[in-house]
């Protein structure tokens, strides 16, 4: 099994002049129950399918399995996802030796800029850019399948 461990922030959109690659995201979810999600998704031209399970206590961590699948059969499975597609732009910011993954998002959940970044181990120290804001790891809303359901303009 593979295991994720990653923290997730508040950010400003300040990280724009850091931030070297960007790649448009639509995704939807097949299956949202907490225990696990299924997610599908379309990065520019190319589709994925992912499994999550549940997060740990913490938030810290959780099992995460993803296969590149088709365009064509990404396209088809979007239309039977649940209610409640995202939309964003995922931005690449490297900082201090480590990955920030910046998602400005669109639609209903508009204004809305969460930052990710993986750690190698739970206790791994990392330096953080000055535009994070607050961290949220671990905080539910901040979860795309939870903002497909409670868009960050319904707050």
């Amino acid at each position: 099994m593979a295991t994720e461990i990653e923290r997730k922030f508040i950010a400003s959109d300040d990280f724009r002049d850091e931030a070297h690659r960007s790649t448009y995201i639509k995704q939807g979810y097949l299956s949202s129950v907490p225990e696990r999600a299924v997610r599908i998704r379309i990065k520019d031209d190319k589709g994925f399918i992912t499994i999550k399970g549940a997060s740990s206590e913490c938030g810290l961590e959780r099992y995460e399995w993803e296969r590149e699948i088709p365009l064509s059969e990404a396209e088809e499975l979007m239309l039977l996802c649940e209610k409640g597609i995202i939309e964003k732009r995922r931005h690449i910011v490297d900082y201090r030796g480590k990955i920030f993954e910046v998602d400005e998002f669109f639609g209903d959940n508009r204004g809305l800029i969460l930052c990710e970044v993986e750690l190698t181990k739970r206790d791994e120290i990392i330096e953080l850019p000055l535009w994070i804001i607050k961290e949220v790891t671990g905080d539910n809303r901040y979860y795309n399948v939870y903002l497909t359901k409670f868009p960050y303009a319904s707050w």
